[in-house]
């Protein structure tokens, strides 16, 4: 049995490394080349072979190197294929830093500071606490329990929203759609992290932002597709929302003349706020297959039907 890696050669280079050292006795291959096809057990991919059931009709595992399966086609996907997500530190530790640091930049008001410096302007104001700002995160799994854990130990108060009932120490938590009003209502930050699926496609909206207090800040690490584009400018001109930090957007990157790009109240980064580093990712599928070859379970198994 064989395992096939769909992704950039550089990456591509540190997989057979470590897969080499690891495990000799399974052969590597780098896309397009892929050795017998009928051997081929094992995919670790960002987006998948078109036709993957004809391609390889063996597979048994598809290894997602991204923590969401979003990207992913499942109708592609063979029904009794197992999809994997990557469940990797770097990725929570990433995710940590910018969110901390979109919600220091708010709270600090450098995001206004920053305006003023564009338009040659010297004034400040006075610090408030941190414990004076109600940050939301929108997901508490993977990513965002240990987001909202960071930001308590800075003296946030916090809340978080998902869909069934998650604890952390010292958050307040909201569960399912009858208490998403609620929260929405005590949010002055609020982090976007749920899973993209059907049911959250969208729900960035104007609706939603108009649950918010007036002039919450947003920001958006999770996907592209949670934000309903047309309905964030005229928010944020009519000063509903004072900031909104995005990471990720639909098409990306985004078209020179999108408006995005020139308004003054929105930050964009080029979805950079968290990625698995190569080294350990493959060390995490390796460790994956170890259980799976031992008859235990394996870690970021997807539940298809949920998406997540």
């Amino acid at each position: 049995m064989s395992l096939v890696f769909h992704h950039t050669p550089e990456r591509a280079a540190i997989w057979r490394e470590k897969f080499a050292s690891a495990r000799p006795d399974m052969p590597f291959h780098v896309w397009p080349e892929t050795g017998p096809k009928e051997d081929v057990r094992y995919l670790a991919a960002w987006k998948t072979p078109d036709d993957l059931g004809t391609l390889f009709p063996n597979l048994e595992i598809l290894f997602s190197l991204g923590a969401g399966i979003d990207q992913l086609n499942l109708a592609n996907i063979p029904p009794g294929v197992q999809i994997i997500r990557m469940v990797e530190n770097s990725l929570v530790e990433g995710m940590i830093e910018y969110v901390l640091w979109a919600v220091f930049s708010f709270h600090r008001d450098m995001f206004r500071y920053a305006r003023q410096q564009r338009e040659h302007v010297w004034s400040g104001s006075h610090n408030r606490p941190a414990r004076l700002y109600r940050v939301g995160v929108m997901g508490m799994g993977e990513l965002g329990s240990p987001v909202l854990e960071k930001l308590v130990s800075f003296g946030y108060e916090c809340r978080g929203w998902s869909r069934s009932r998650r604890e952390v120490a010292g958050v307040t938590s909201f569960a399912g759609e009858a208490e998403l009003d609620d929260f929405l209502a005590q949010t002055d930050i609020l982090v976007c992290l749920v899973p993209l699926t059907e049911a959250t496609r969208g729900i960035l909206n104007s609706a939603l932002f108009s649950k918010l207090p007036k002039g919450a800040c947003v920001i958006n690490c999770g996907r592209g597709g949670h934000l309903v584009q047309d309905d964030l400018i005229p928010a944020l001109d009519s000063g509903q929302l004072s900031q909104a930090v995005l990471d990720v957007a639909t098409p990306e990157p985004l078209p020179p003349e999108h408006p995005f790009w020139d308004h003054p109240r929105i930050f964009l980064t080029p979805h950079i706020a968290s990625a698995a580093q190569s080294d350990s990712a493959a060390e995490v599928v390796l460790a994956n297959l170890r259980r799976y070859e031992a008859g235990e379970s394996m870690t970021g198994v997807i539940d298809t039907g949920r998406g997540y």
